[in-house]
C-alpha cells in the first residue's frame, strides 16, 4: 500500500487552484491593459474616410476651388468636434471632381492657385504644377497627391487620410 498523507494531497491541490486562479486574474487585468497600449497604433491602420465638402453646384466647371476640411477628430482617448483637418483643391468637370491637397509634395508648404498660368504654385520654393496636378517643374519630387472623390445626394465627398 502506498503510502500518502492527506495534508500534502490537500495542500497540493489548494496550490494548483491558487496558481491557476492568480494566472486568470493576471490575464483578466493584463488583456485591457494590452489594448488601451496598444489601441492608438491600431487606430491609424484603417483606410481614409469620407468627409462631405460642398455641394456639387457650388463648383464651377474647369475652376478649381479650395475647400476646407472640417470634421469631427477621434483619436484612441479623445474627441473633437468639427476640427479642420486640413483642405483641398477641388475641379469640377462636368459630373466628375477630381481633388488634390493643397500641401506640396516638396516640404509641405501650401500650394496656391496660379497668378501667371493655369495651374497650381508653391510659392515658397518655386514648384510649379499643371491644373490636373501634375509637376511641372521645382523641388517637388511629384505631383500633388489626388484625393478620391464621389458625389452622393448632390454633396461632394473626399476620402481623407493623412
Amino acid at each position: 500500500m502506498a503510502d500518502t498523507n492527506p495534508k500534502t494531497d490537500r495542500r497540493g491541490a489548494l496550490s494548483t487552484l491558487a496558481m491557476a486562479g492568480g494566472a486568470i486574474g493576471c490575464a483578466a487585468l493584463a488583456l485591457p491593459a494590452v489594448r488601451v497600449l496598444v489601441a492608438p497604433a491600431a487606430g491609424g491602420a484603417s483606410g481614409g474616410r469620407w468627409i462631405p465638402t460642398v455641394r456639387l453646384e457650388t463648383l464651377h466647371d474647369g475652376q478649381a476651388k479650395r475647400v476646407v476640411l472640417v470634421a469631427d477628430h477621434r483619436d484612441a482617448w479623445t474627441l473633437e468636434k468639427a476640427v479642420q483637418l486640413g483642405a483641398v483643391w477641388l475641379l469640377r468637370q462636368g459630373e466628375q471632381v477630381q481633388a488634390w491637397s493643397t500641401t506640396c509634395p516638396h516640404l509641405g508648404c501650401a500650394v496656391d492657385r496660379s497668378a501667371t498660368a493655369p495651374g497650381f504654385v508653391c510659392p515658397c520654393h518655386d514648384s510649379s504644377f499643371g491644373p490636373d496636378g501634375s509637376r511641372l517643374s521645382g523641388p517637388s519630387p511629384r505631383d500633388l497627391d489626388s484625393l478620391a472623390t464621389r458625389v452622393e445626394d448632390g454633396v461632394v465627398r473626399i476620402e481623407f487620410h493623412r
